[in-house]
């Protein structure tokens, strides 16, 4: 059985859900407010606006999938559990985080809570697919610049119920995933 590969879409706000829907979306996904990478140029402001979002998908059979993939520092911890509990509440079909504390964090408090593992996991090789999903993650989201041979021996060597995710259009920024040094050098922000 071969099976339908899900074709998933950022949203960056209510109006580019629905394009990325009417335009054959089977999912998208969206930055948890404060505390997804694109914070800044996140439309989803509120939790209400991600419920709007999760309703929307739901009236069309489509999947949400709720992006908060800071790595947090101390100061941020008990802020962001606090709102990935509340926003988890609302129902999105999966958590894409990358914080290994917040992976462990979900499964203790949240353990019926479907995790996806950002691509800023900076996941390359079976046996880190492997590590995470022996934590409870469902899907991992490889880095970027993998080629499919690559893909394909990950995929070999991993149990057959954990998901891949990879990119098709491959790094955006001059770095490698999850280590956008450069970024960071030059704006303060990585």
């Amino acid at each position: 059985m071969v099976n339908k590969p899900e074709l998933l879409a950022p949203a960056g706000d209510l109006n580019r859900l629905h394009y990325a829907l009417a335009y054959g979306a089977d999912a998208v996904y969206a930055g948890q407010p404060a505390f997804s990478l694109r914070a800044r140029e996140n439309g989803f402001r509120s939790l209400d606006d991600i419920a709007k979002g999760i309703a929307i998908c739901r009236e069309q059979g489509k999947k949400f999938y709720l992006t908060s993939n800071v790595i947090a520092r101390n100061g941020k911890v008990e802020a962001f559990c606090k709102t990935l509990v509340e926003a988890a509440s609302l129902g999105p079909d999966a958590l894409i985080v990358a914080d290994p504390g917040i992976v462990g964090f979900l499964r203790r408090e949240l353990p019926e809570t479907e995790i996806h593992l950002s691509v800023q996991a900076n996941t390359t090789n079976w046996l880190t697919a492997s590590f995470w999903a022996n934590l409870g993650v469902k899907r991992i989201i490889l880095s970027r610049e993998l080629s499919l041979k690559e893909i394909k021996e990950i995929r070999d060597f991993i149990p057959e119920n954990i998901e891949i995710e990879t990119f098709v259009h491959g790094a955006m920024c001059i770095s490698y995933s999850g280590r956008c040094l450069l970024s960071n050098y030059f704006t303060g922000r990585d």
